[in-house]
């Protein structure tokens, strides 16, 4: 009788963890959030660096291929589960369009399309156009969105403008570069031209925030990276259109350089930081500064640019690593895809 009461225990507690863990990973997924594909960004980031880097060495190696596979996969894996998420979990997705800062990374998504088109251009053709396309038309669809939500907002305050609010911003201006190369080029200004507008009119508004406001939560410090990127991929744009150095090409690249070295001084206040999702910000503006200085580079033939896009690239390779390493170990114990 003893036994059988044990057994009956048993099974009923067997069936009890059996029902919270589905309950967990239907949470889990309701909960997946679209910064997620700020992973897929900063892989592209990585890939697009070491292919520069192997033209600027002459290096007749693989890793392009290998990181341009491994960033597809990876995106795709991400765009069903979110795509899941949609289908199953529409009112938690419209939560997410309408959260100040949560709404800033759905063009992450777009931007996810053009970077990829961006690392499949001298790889394949066929496929980077398409891409690009989807990409390109996608990031205008949300940037109309989010800029019109910021027009007719109800609920932001001062205190919700962070870094974030600038990847619309950084979407725009990463078209040019595949888009001129595929021949829509007049796109291509029209995309840069909307990238350079909202730059300067947000970088006053967050600096005003920044200054004279509470300080930012420590789960978005991390985010400030993202005042690299439109300086820095604004270069890289401009250099397509314009097709050379020039002055406005040298205000763009040292722009992006300071605010490089001004985050880098403070990266002890970065390394006490315990890990969030938000790390992944480090990874593509770290990748798109040493990008453009290969770029730089390659047009001025200057070695120090050359020493400073290879210790950019050590760094972001560096970076990208621990990062990935510490998503994978939250992943493992469950601590990615929770409620907040």
């Amino acid at each position: 009788m003893e036994k059988s009461q044990h057994n009956y225990a048993e099974n009923n507690n067997a069936e009890n963890n059996s029902v919270e863990n589905h309950i967990a990973e239907k949470n889990r997924l309701e909960n997946f959030p679209v910064s997620f594909f700020s992973v897929v960004m900063g892989l592209c980031g990585l890939t697009i660096a070491w292919e520069k880097a192997q033209h600027a060495y002459n290096l007749q190696m693989a890793i392009t291929p290998v990181l341009v596979g491994i960033a597809t996969v990876v995106f795709v894996l991400l765009f069903v589960l979110y795509v899941t998420k949609i289908v199953k979990y529409t009112s938690s997705v419209k939560k997410e369009l309408k959260h100040p800062v949560k709404l800033s990374f759905f063009p992450s998504i777009s931007i996810s399309f053009i970077l990829l088109s961006i690392t499949y251009l001298n790889i394949n053709e066929a496929i980077s156009r398409p891409l690009w396309i989807i990409g390109a038309i996608l990031h205008l669809g949300f940037t109309l969105y989010i800029v019109s939500a910021w027009m007719h907002h109800e609920h932001f305050k001062v205190n919700h403008i962070n870094p974030a609010w600038f990847i619309p911003a950084v979407g725009n201006v990463l078209v040019p570069i595949a888009g001129v190369t595929l021949g829509y080029t007049d796109v291509s200004w029209f995309f840069f031209s909307i990238g350079m507008m909202f730059w300067i009119v947000l970088m006053t508004i967050f600096f005003n925030r920044i200054l004279f406001h509470d300080p930012m939560d420590k789960h978005l410090l991390p985010t400030l990276f993202i005042l690299i990127a439109p300086p820095a991929v604004g270069f890289l744009a401009y250099m397509r259109l314009n097709g050379g150095m020039d002055n406005f090409a040298h205000f763009l690249y040292f722009a992006a350089l300071f605010l490089t070295l001004l985050l880098l001084s403070q990266t002890n206040r970065f390394i006490r930081l315990p890990f969030f999702l938000s790390w992944w910000a480090y990874s593509f503006p770290l990748a798109a500064i040493t990008i453009s200085s290969f770029v730089v580079y390659e047009n001025t033939q200057k070695d120090i640019y050359l020493w400073i896009a290879s210790g950019l690239l050590v760094l972001v390779t560096i970076v990208v690593g621990i990062i990935i390493a510490a998503t994978l170990n939250a992943i493992r114990k469950k601590g990615i895809c929770v409620g907040e």
